[in-house]
């Protein structure tokens, strides 16, 4: 996430644009706790035979992106992707289509096993989740706010309340080595019942908020 000048925030909110993002944000949460359900119903969660994760995640992309969604994409949203063979890490931020942006997607969020076999393919090339090789990539240009749904050192994330301060680097990601880490990424892959995915959604909206007024961008 890169943080935009006072300028350019200026130029390009008004109210229909505000108005279409925010019912883009409520789409996209919306989404979320239907796909967090849908895994949560199966008996062995996204590995249930017979579920497609995959299916069920671009029936969701679809539903949300407009479009134009390429085109307003387009050196603005960079989506980290790994190549399946060579294991090497890839940036991408140009799409031809909309249909590239979503296949895009579906690499960025494909964890072996977990959501199939088959690697999405992307330009001719398999690929699966950048956050094997690197799950927070720094832009070259201005500065990048990273986020993370673990406790550790990027600019948006949970408080670390451990007693111990063991650091882990994964992937680029700096995270604790704690019970919390571990019970949150129990929560990613077994999604936690409705009320705790509000939960979830709350804690990360704090959190939001907490980084904004430490960088004085909201008071």
């Amino acid at each position: 996430m890169r943080h935009p000048s006072p300028g350019g925030m200026e130029d390009q909110i008004n109210v229909s644009s505000f108005d279409w993002k925010y019912s883009t944000i409520s789409n996209c949460k919306e989404f979320t706790y239907r796909f967090a359900d849908s895994v949560r119903k199966q008996r062995f969660g996204a590995v249930t035979p017979g579920y497609d994760f995959m299916l069920t995640l671009r029936e969701g992309i679809e539903e949300i992106l407009p479009s134009n969604a390429h085109s307003l994409a387009t050196k603005r949203l960079y989506v980290s992707i790994t190549h399946s063979k060579s294991g090497k890490n890839h940036i991408i931020s140009r799409f031809s289509s909309r249909e590239e942006l979503i296949k895009a997607l579906l690499a960025s969020s494909f964890v072996p096993v977990y959501a199939g076999l088959k690697p999405v393919e992307l330009r001719g090339q398999k690929w699966i989740d950048g956050g094997f090789t690197d799950s927070l990539p720094i832009l070259p240009e201005g500065r990048t706010i990273t986020l993370s749904p673990f406790a550790g050192l990027q600019d948006v994330c949970p408080v670390h309340r451990g007693r111990f301060n063991t650091q882990l680097k994964l992937a680029n990601m700096n995270v604790m080595f704690s019970m919390e880490n571990i019970k949150r990424l129990n929560q990613a892959l077994f999604p936690p019942s409705s009320s705790g995915m509000h939960s979830l959604c709350e804690e990360g909206y704090n959190d939001a908020v907490r980084f904004l007024k430490r960088e004085a961008w909201m008071s």
